[in-house]
């Protein structure tokens, strides 16, 4: 039975409450929006959503994995395969991006469910990811969040299976960034909302129940992008969803996260569904599809993920928007960033077991585990005997820190540390933390982050954060 057999989730901690972006104190209770910060970006969150949805599965299976976003640190480099090395994935995994609207995340689940389905695939990862920005203190940057959400499509034990999928495009100029340029750009919002979002929407939700033979009340959840909440509530009034069928766009705690923004909806609704329940899913950019989801027995069978309610519990509020303009590089500084030749590419090739896979060695002899990988063990001395190990799942133990108040952050200082992973050493970065919680013996977490940005490109490496209850 071909379907989705898990599923996980990313939501950056840092909340960004629209209050602050007004010019007023946040208030508790207000409304906000989830923010990437310095170090985080598609490619970090769409890495951490996929981790969350592989806990617990064989990597070894997977054969595919595509990555959607409209926000890709690249324009010729593939993030799918940058992405791949980082979860240590098989070297003959199939790799490949989507983008170009925020309908490439479905798109995405669309291609992964039809090359199962053809048998070109066992077994395929598809994450969606996006970090937008828009111009300071717009409507746009109100309404905007960033996330990441990740499933894994395979034939066997599904939690729930693609029944149905309608599709429509549409040429039109409401919502699009221009190649080189930071901010995401929009027409007239009624122009938008009248000639594009709402007859797409309508169309597409129209093409899946005559294609289904359904009626709107045969689904016990309805997933709906939207780029505000009035929108939203139009489209799903229009359409006859009854209010307690309609899955929560969270606007006013998450925010629209783009490509991300249906597919972070269909995990939340994954999370509440029992056996038997239908979800619609109408996901819109560039015209518009709707997929059409039936959930099975296995949904009670799966072990508990890192899903959205998970990660919407984790908060970090952001009090000055000094702060946030910072943390996103838009505050004028002396230098250019970027500007440099970067570090060499070579030394990035022969590192990125240690960059990006975070791949130590365990000794035959004596079972010691080092990083980086060397020829001799520290332990028994014994020469070239070693099996690799994956060391991003395990916790790390902070044996000795400092802080340093001249790397540039937007929140100094930069806590580095070095940490204890079942015998190895690796000097780190811990975030997410506040100084003066900082000790001895704290449990870490490891997240795939931006370490600095070199070259005119983002450079990754891995960071500590407190290991989450």
């Amino acid at each position: 039975m071909i379907g989705i057999i898990s599923y996980g989730a990313y939501v950056p901690r840092t909340r960004l409450p629209l209050s602050v972006i007004g010019g007023r104190p946040p208030t508790e209770g207000g409304p906000e929006r989830a923010v990437a910060w310095n170090d985080e970006d598609a490619i970090t969150q769409g890495a951490a959503a996929a981790i969350h949805c592989l806990e617990g599965v064989d990597r070894s299976q997977i054969d595919m994995l595509l990555f959607a976003s409209t926000t890709l640190p690249f324009q010729e480099k593939q993030a799918a395969a940058l992405i791949a090395r980082v979860l240590d994935l098989r070297r003959e995994v199939q790799t490949a991006d989507h983008t170009g609207s925020t309908r490439a995340g479905t798109s995405a689940l669309r291609t992964a469910f039809d090359a199962v389905k053809a048998g070109s695939a066992r077994c395929a990862l598809v994450i969606a990811s996006d970090a937008r920005m828009a111009a300071p203190k717009s409507g746009m940057e109100a309404n905007f969040g960033d996330g990441a959400a990740a499933f894994l499509i395979s034939d066997g034990d599904a939690i729930a299976t693609l029944d149905g999928f309608h599709a429509i495009s549409d040429e039109i100029t409401d919502v699009w960034r221009p190649t080189g340029h930071e901010f995401t750009h929009t027409w007239e919002d009624r122009f938008v909302i009248q000639e594009s979002y709402t007859p797409n929407m309508n169309t597409a939700i129209a093409g899946l129940l005559e294609s289904s033979e359904s009626q709107i009340e045969d689904f016990d959840r309805v997933v709906l992008y939207a780029p505000d909440a009035r929108s939203h509530g139009r489209v799903a009034k229009a359409n006859g969803v009854a209010k307690e069928a309609l899955q929560p766009p969270l606007f006013g705690r998450l925010g629209n996260a783009g490509v991300a923004f249906a597919p972070l909806q269909l995990a939340s609704a994954l999370e509440s569904t029992k056996p038997g329940d239908r979800i619609l899913v109408a996901n819109f950019g560039n015209g518009a599809d709707a997929m059409s989801f039936r959930t099975t027995d296995q949904i009670e069978k799966l072990d508990t993920r890192r899903g959205v309610s998970w990660n919407m519990a984790r908060r970090r509020v952001v009090a000055d928007y000094d702060d946030y303009v910072k943390a996103k590089g838009l505050a004028a500084s002396e230098w250019e960033t970027g500007t440099n030749p970067g570090l060499s590419a070579t030394i990035l090739y022969r590192e990125r077991d240690d960059d990006l896979s975070l791949l130590g060695q365990q000794c035959r002899n004596c079972d010691a585990i080092q990083f980086p990988k060397q020829r001799l063990c520290e332990s028994c001395f014994a020469k070239d005997d070693f099996e690799t190990v994956r060391l991003s799942g395990r916790t790390g133990k902070v044996v000795t820190f400092t802080f340093d108040y001249f790397f540039p952050t937007p929140n100094p200082p930069t806590v580095v540390t070095i940490v204890d992973v079942d015998g190895a050493r690796i000097h780190l970065q811990v975030v997410e933390i506040d100084p003066d919680q900082m000790k001895i013996g704290q449990e870490v977490e490891f997240v795939f982050r931006k370490i600095h940005e070199s070259g005119g490109r983002p450079n990754y490496y891995w960071k500590g954060i407190p290991k989450p209850e």
